[in-house]
């Protein structure tokens, strides 16, 4: 095991069945400049490094509407993570605490999500800062921050999907 897999003190474990009801899709990976967890930071920043969300091409038509300078939701799969911890010991605490009160991404379904800005769209790709998560890390869907839903920013119909090159 690596040294984001193995236990701290105070940490516990539950028995954690094979997963077989959820069938997710990946539509695409996200390549971030960070190669193993622990050098991932604890939350993304959209002032930190420029990042992309490489879409499947298969989903390009749903990118329409997606534009520069806009901010979007990013789902993705910590596919690195353990899957049966219920009590976590965090750095910054003195004791551990339950899973579900922490956003580690160790936890039965390993679900990250970062508010990200868009910097720039190459084709399929989208050039972010915001992120969080290890090179490769599957991404699991995209969606319009909340607040923005239906403020012409990403929540109407029409087209307003503008590419860039990076250079």
């Amino acid at each position: 095991m690596s040294d984001a897999t193995e236990l701290r003190p105070g940490e516990c474990t539950a028995p954690a069945g094979a997963p077989d009801d959820a069938r997710l899709v990946y539509i695409g990976r996200i390549r971030t400049p960070w190669t193993a967890v622990n050098d991932c930071p604890r939350i993304g920043q959209l002032d930190g490094p420029l990042c992309r969300i490489e879409i499947d091409a298969i989903w390009a038509l749903a990118l329409d509407g997606i534009a520069i300078g806009s901010m979007i939701e990013a789902f993705y799969w910590f596919d690195q993570s353990r899957r049966d911890l219920v009590l976590q010991m965090p750095r910054h605490a003195p004791a551990p605490r339950g899973t579900f009160s922490l956003r580690s991404p160790h936890r039965p379904n390993p679900i990250g999500v970062s508010a990200v800005r868009i910097e720039a769209i190459e084709g399929t790709t989208l050039v972010v800062r915001g992120l969080d998560c290890v090179d490769g890390t599957p991404l699991i869907d995209l969606k319009p921050r909340l607040c923005d839903f239906g403020s012409g920013a990403n929540g109407h119909h029409g087209s307003d999907r503008h590419e860039t090159r990076m250079g």
